[in-house]
């Protein structure tokens, strides 16, 4: 198990590695002169040359690419291109604290209530509770996040007035602030992955009750309620974390439509944003944590894999 642990821990900072090349690859590839694009059409040429002697626009491809990666890894993620060309780092860490808790409380709703639904879909095949659910699930993923958000803006906010209709916070948000603000934009996502896990959970549950061992464990005296939850639950959640896993670098880098529909500020508006204002050096750092979370995300999937099937050998 430890030294799995350390193949897939050398294994994520070559995926890191080999991603950064392809990310700073990209947006060498860019249309336009950065420099032109930060200064404006009337700059001299005295200005614009110190501005790329400045962003270190003027050395070699593979002298820029080692000082980014350099200083990505050692904390210095470079001075952002926008008003005032505050430092990246904290513009991204930002963001990254507001996103993270938008998907700790999606993940939070969504996963329980979709593994419930996937399971009692299972265990009554083919009956209305099956039909109901299925019809529901794959219903809420076929429609847009931005419809979606704006039915439960005008029905709990504007209708009912529990929750406020937009997701912008404040530093001294209190918890409840918090919780308030993030409910919305949560069950906006959560309907989003909800069709997707339900599925995954109902068709490995189906899977493992054909398997012979339950019966076996059936005929030991074993309960019924004994056998699902603790055998077989367990090797049916298999693929539904997997999917769980991938959904994870979603919702850190793809809820750009759901923070535009509630102004939340997150990571992926600020992505955009980087993207539209050719801030190269914001746009490589908000790429590289989308990516970190989403590879540290598959490393925690392969740990539950072992913890959820001891036949699994990691060693």
């Amino acid at each position: 198990m430890t030294r799995f642990l350390i193949r897939r821990i050398l294994l994520l900072g070559v995926t890191l590695l080999f991603t950064s090349a392809v990310i700073f690859a990209l947006t060498q590839v860019l249309p336009g002169d950065i420099a032109r694009l930060q200064l404006g059409r009337e700059a001299s040429e005295a200005a614009l040359e110190a501005f790329r002697e400045r962003a270190g626009l003027n050395d070699p491809l593979p002298v820029q690419y080692v000082n980014w990666l350099t200083g990505f890894v050692t904390g210095d993620w470079g001075i952002s291109y926008s008003a005032g060309n505050p430092p990246v780092q904290p513009l991204v860490l930002a963001r990254l604290s507001n996103t993270l808790r938008l998907a700790a409380l999606t993940l939070v709703i969504a996963v329980p209530l979709s593994i419930a639904l996937g399971v009692v879909a299972a265990l009554r095949q083919n009956t209305w509770v099956d039909n109901v659910v299925s019809l529901v699930s794959l219903s809420v993923v076929g429609l847009p996040e931005f419809v979606t958000g704006v039915v439960l803006i005008n029905v709990f906010a504007t209708g009912l007035g529990w929750f406020p209709p937009t997701a912008l916070i404040s530093p001294d948000f209190t918890f409840g602030d918090w919780l308030r603000a993030l409910t919305l934009p949560a069950i906006t996502a959560t309907f989003v992955l909800l069709g997707y896990i339900v599925r995954m959970t109902r068709a490995g549950m189906l899977e493992e009750l054909r398997q012979p061992y339950v019966q076996t464990a059936t005929l030991k005296g074993l309960s019924r309620r004994t056998v699902i939850v603790k055998h077989v639950l367990r090797n049916a959640l298999m693929p539904t974390v997997t999917v769980v896993a991938l959904s994870v670098g979603w919702l850190i880098g793809g809820l750009i439509v759901i923070e535009n529909v509630f102004s939340f500020p997150g990571l992926g508006a600020l992505l955009i944003e980087a993207v539209e204002g050719k801030n190269i050096p914001l746009l490589q750092a908000c790429v590289m944590v989308v990516i970190f979370f989403f590879a540290l995300a598959n490393l925690i999937a392969d740990l539950l894999y072992a913890a959820l099937n001891p036949r699994i050998r990691l060693g």
